[in-house]
């Protein structure tokens, strides 16, 4: 089944170069494409798209508050942020707003395609500028509560938060770990039950504050 995408930038040149290269991939389908922020949640209503490719910058609602709104109305959308961008300051508010992912304009091509296909698959995807970025905040103290919330986790969920952190996916988690993509699953939900985190990008953070890499 291919992964229905919902461009919304206000560039006509480059929705019509985002067009060609994803509409290439046999998996990808470009299903509305939108020129202001308007406009963006009537045509998600329409189109149910399983990606948001979302233009930070359009005439309209500011990015940030689309977003939120996106990600409130329809869970099962994911939204993931296009910018020329490279501020920490944006990423960490595009984060708190619910999306998916992050990813500037100066990436490659390569790199947009498996950004839209690893948040549709349920991961967080940043780029690793970024990512770089966004873990140079300060790092938060050891309280009781946190070393005991880390002390709570079984050795088989911290091999997963390492592997969370070192950008493995759920599938390659599993093969390297022998057990079944559901128990993953299971692992992941159980760490940020356990540490009070969301996502991706908190559990990575939570990582490297406790040294579990380097």
């Amino acid at each position: 089944m291919s992964i229905r995408i919902l461009i919304a930038d206000d560039h006509g040149l480059v929705r019509a170069g985002l067009r060609a290269l994803l509409t290439a991939e046999s998996d990808l389908e470009v299903v509305a494409e939108v020129d202001n922020s308007h406009d963006v949640v009537g045509l998600v209503k329409q189109h149910q798209p399983d990606v948001v490719l979302l233009d930070i910058n359009m005439p309209g609602p500011d990015g940030i508050a689309v977003t939120r709104g996106l990600t409130q109305m329809f869970p099962k959308t994911r939204v993931l942020i296009s910018t020329v961008h490279e501020d920490e300051l944006l990423l960490q508010e595009a984060v708190k707003a619910g999306a998916a992912g992050y990813i500037v304009k100066r990436a490659v091509e390569s790199e947009l395609i498996d950004a839209i296909r690893a948040v549709e698959r349920g991961d967080m995807y940043v780029h690793p500028s970024m990512t770089r970025a966004l873990l140079k905040g300060k790092p938060a103290k050891n309280s009781p509560t946190t070393e005991a919330a880390l002390d709570s986790l079984t050795p088989r969920e911290v091999d997963v938060l390492r592997l969370i952190a070192q950008g493995y996916t759920n599938r390659q988690m599993a093969e390297k770990l022998n057990i079944s993509v559901r128990t993953v699953e299971g692992h992941r939900a159980n760490l940020m039950g356990k540490l009070s985190l969301q996502g991706r990008v908190e559990l990575v953070r939570y990582a490297k504050e406790h040294k579990l890499i380097n």
